[in-house]
């Protein structure tokens, strides 16, 4: 019987394991997003874990979010060891699955950055144990020892690893404002400029080392490698504009806390482009094209980094 467990004789009164689970359902995907970067693999990790957790008696376990979030990390954990081994074979750029979020979601600053594609690419560089202990301890407050019970680690072992993924991602992560009204009007701008080829606008609006990557997994035609600097990705986007907005319709999105644009084909989503921004410049864009990456990419994704209760009574 581990630390989240107890007697029977202990037992807080009946629970019903699936009104539990879903009350704290936003929190245990948004986990297991940001360790996978997917939401399909989220998905099928949050379906695991209620199997688990019905299997269980919950009139046995003292703290049931603590011991939800141990199940859907560890579950996590096997799903992005595996995934690891796929990602070596894809074809071109790879991006994370994109998330459409509420315009709310942006109001907490440091769960938006968590999501963004800037910060999901350089969790990607992390082994997967340093990606599970950054995301519970510095996205979602938990204690070194209470991941030490997660990851299966001891408590001294998770400090020191805490320690390495931040110093990691310090080093790599890229500055980040959150989707705002001034954000999207950039948007509206670079998307008008695109479809009029005014490369001087276009070359306005994005910043000197401004990055552009493309998704299309082998499944869909993009650029198989980033593209690097204001001039090589005005002259991509000019280039992309005059072949493929054609009997385009394009709606403005939020993505992963990031003002973004939606290109339909007859009605069906066909691509889409999530815009970073700092200062008033673009500098980083991510278009995503594989179509297995774009099928749920309708629903709007509620994320929750506190829960509605604190990880302890």
């Amino acid at each position: 019987m581990d630390e989240h467990t107890k007697d029977a004789g202990d037992a807080e009164g009946p629970a019903d394991a699936g009104d539990t689970f879903t009350e704290h359902r936003g929190l245990l995907f948004t986990i297991a997003y940001e360790m996978l970067g997917s939401v399909t693999d989220a998905e099928d990790v949050l379906q695991e874990s209620y199997l688990r957790w019905r299997a269980v008696d919950p009139a046995t376990v003292r703290h049931p979010r603590a011991y939800l979030v141990r199940t859907v990390t560890r579950q996590a954990l096997n799903h992005l060891r595996a995934a690891r081994a796929r990602r070596e074979d894809y074809v071109g750029a790879w991006l994370p699955e994109p998330i459409r979020t509420a315009p709310e979601a942006s109001d907490d600053v440091l769960l938006a950055e968590s999501v963004s594609m800037a910060m999901l690419l350089v969790l990607e560089t992390l082994n997967p144990t340093e990606r599970a202990v950054f995301v519970l301890h510095d996205v979602f407050g938990y204690t070194h020892g209470e991941i030490a019970a997660s990851v299966g680690k001891s408590e001294a072992t998770v400090r020191q690893t805490a320690h390495r993924a931040r110093r990691h991602v310090h080093a790599r992560r890229r500055r980040f404002e959150p989707d705002s009204d001034a954000a999207r009007e950039i948007v509206r701008r670079f998307l008008d400029a695109a479809a009029t080829g005014d490369v001087q606008v276009l070359m306005d609006l994005l910043a000197p080392d401004v990055v552009q990557i493309s998704d299309g997994g082998g499944k869909a035609v993009a650029a198989r490698r980033p593209i690097v600097g204001r001039d090589e990705v005005a002259r991509f986007i000019v280039r992309v504009a005059r072949t493929s907005l054609k009997g385009t319709r394009i709606e403005p999105a939020a993505y992963n806390g990031m003002p973004a644009a939606r290109f339909l084909t007859d009605g069906v989503l066909d691509w889409l482009l999530t815009v970073e921004i700092h200062d008033g410049r673009i500098t980083g864009l991510y278009g995503i094209r594989n179509p297995d990456k774009l099928h749920r990419a309708d629903a709007v994704r509620p994320l929750d980094r506190k829960g509605p209760r604190p990880w302890k009574p």
